[in-house]
């Protein structure tokens, strides 16, 4: 009888390893399922000035990066002769910042008569080492690259 139940414990704890018996998941289907639920429209943290790191508020630090990027390209334009000559008082940029923190400007909308375009895009590239440093977004903790359209309105005539 004890050799009985010695051979039933010993069948019943072969068995059931195989019912405890896990599938691992292939390293490709677990990146493609993660990449499927990443969010690419969003980044966890947005480009930052350095002066707007201190602000632990996303919406704040937000604020604060566009209100310092908007008061830089006024700066930038209304010391360009080209651009105090002209009557232009709004023009909207396409604005990239890489993942190496470069800066780049594209002129999307302004009134052509007034001054084209590619004239905007030469202003902008020729003084686009004159901007401070900017952190690039992050997503996941890794440096991407951002773009977004920044609307500028400015009085060429004051100082």
């Amino acid at each position: 009888m004890k050799n009985y139940w010695a051979f039933v414990f010993f069948t019943f704890l072969l068995t059931s390893c195989n019912f405890v018996q896990k599938e691992i998941p292939n390293s490709q289907e677990l990146l493609r399922r993660e990449l499927h639920a990443i969010d690419w429209s969003k980044v966890d943290t947005y480009p930052s000035y350095d002066s707007c790191e201190k602000l632990t508020d996303v919406t704040e630090n937000k604020e604060c990066f566009f209100d310092r990027l908007n008061f830089e390209v006024v700066r930038v334009l209304k010391t360009d002769s080209l651009v105090k000559i002209s009557t232009i008082d709004s023009v909207q940029f396409k604005v990239s910042i890489s993942s190496n923190s470069e800066i780049d400007f594209k002129t999307e909308a302004v009134n052509e008569k007034l001054m084209p375009k590619f004239m905007l895009d030469s202003v902008m590239k020729k003084h686009k080492n004159n901007f401070s440093k900017i952190q690039p977004a992050t997503k996941r903790g890794i440096p991407v690259t951002t773009q977004f359209l920044l609307n500028v309105k400015f009085d060429p005539s004051s100082d």
